[in-house]
């Protein structure tokens, strides 16, 4: 029963996150890619899973460089995928440049700007997704700790598309993950 509610959970919060989309980019501040890299450093663990699907547990490992311009995060999937997931985010003057690599198909690449609102990072960029024009964004979502569970704060991070093309003019969830930080083994 538990995973049933922690995944209702991971649900409303993804609905309660998309309908704060619209406002987000109208009163956030572009911020530096050095204030946002260590945020992300360590081992964090949740489920994750693209709009319709069953949530499944990950792992994502962050890691930002020495001069905190370039920040990776590999995830880790539970299934029988062979590769883990590498997001490779460089610093380049004041925009984002992305190298996502799945382990099967080529490298994807993507330039955002990157900003920040009430603790929220979001990078936000202009691409392609499924052969259509659109606005994407990655939003990182910080969780507070929450006293009832014990568990210190983390983040939900949002994949957002919102298609050019479309009369919808607002994000669409692509894929959520949950991202809870694992306790160091003693």
């Amino acid at each position: 029963m538990p995973l049933k509610i922690d995944r209702l959970n991971l649900m409303l919060g993804l609905a309660i996150v998309l309908s704060v989309f619209s406002s987000f980019s109208v009163m956030a501040a572009k911020v530096s890619f050095k204030e946002f890299c260590p945020q992300l450093v360590g081992q964090w663990a949740g489920d994750a899973a693209k709009a319709g699907e069953i949530p499944k547990k990950v792992a994502v490992t962050g890691f930002c460089s020495h001069d905190q311009r370039q920040l990776i995060l590999s995830v880790s999937i539970g299934t029988k995928a062979p590769f883990s997931e590498t997001w490779w985010f460089r610093e380049q003057g004041d925009q984002v440049l992305l190298t996502y690599y799945d382990g099967v198909a080529e490298d994807k690449q993507q330039v955002f700007s990157l900003y920040r609102q009430n603790g929220d990072y979001s990078l936000l960029g202009e691409g392609v997704v499924n052969a259509r024009p659109a606005l994407i964004q990655l939003l990182f979502d910080a969780q507070t700790q929450t006293q009832a569970q014990n568990q210190a704060g983390g983040w939900q991070w949002t994949q957002n598309i919102q298609y050019l093309d479309d009369d919808i003019d607002r994000y669409q969830l692509f894929r959520g993950i949950e991202m809870t930080p694992v306790a160091p083994s003693p």
